[in-house]
């Protein structure tokens, strides 16, 4: 019989195993490498994805889904480049992807994803205008933008903010 300790993880605010941590502390690493030195614009989406191929800062990313609409919507191409060519470029440029859900959703999450994205739009708001202190701020994902009417605001973040509906 194992026993099963699940602990309330800082970057998604679900119930989790030590495995889920772990991959979190991974994927932290992975973005810490490419975090620009002066920040110009945090591209905010709402959740990780599952795999490691859709995140954008994984050292075998295929830059597919939302991270490689990303790339194409900032003009980086992918095409006849390492992965580190195009993510030192992304750098480069001063931009820096961030989730206000860290890790992916969990199958057995006992709170519903706008709950739970409710739930983090404080946290992110705070870790944007005291950590990472962009000059702006582009809100990707439509789920963000619902979550985080009042605290995602120009005011609010002390930067610009924009966003797709």
């Amino acid at each position: 019989m194992t026993d099963s300790t699940f602990l309330p993880c800082d970057g998604c605010g679900q119930l989790v195993s030590g495995e889920h941590i772990a991959r979190r502390l991974q994927r932290l690493e992975w973005t810490s490498r490419f975090r620009p030195v002066h920040i110009q614009t945090v591209f905010l989406a709402a959740v990780a994805p599952q795999s490691d191929a859709e995140f954008l800062y994984a050292p075998d990313s295929q830059f597919a889904g939302e991270a490689g609409a990303l790339l194409s919507s900032v003009q980086i191409s992918a095409q006849g480049k390492s992965v580190e060519q195009v993510l030192n470029e992304f750098q480069k440029r001063g931009f820096l992807l961030i989730y206000a859900m860290e890790c992916p959703l969990e199958a057995n999450a006992k709170e519903s994803f706008a709950t739970l994205l409710g739930k983090r739009i404080p946290a992110v708001a705070t870790r944007v205008r005291r950590s990472l202190k962009p000059k702006r701020v582009q809100i990707v994902s439509e789920e963000v933008r619902a979550a985080g009417e009042v605290l995602l605001t120009e005011a609010a973040l002390g930067c610009a903010v924009s966003g797709r509906a």
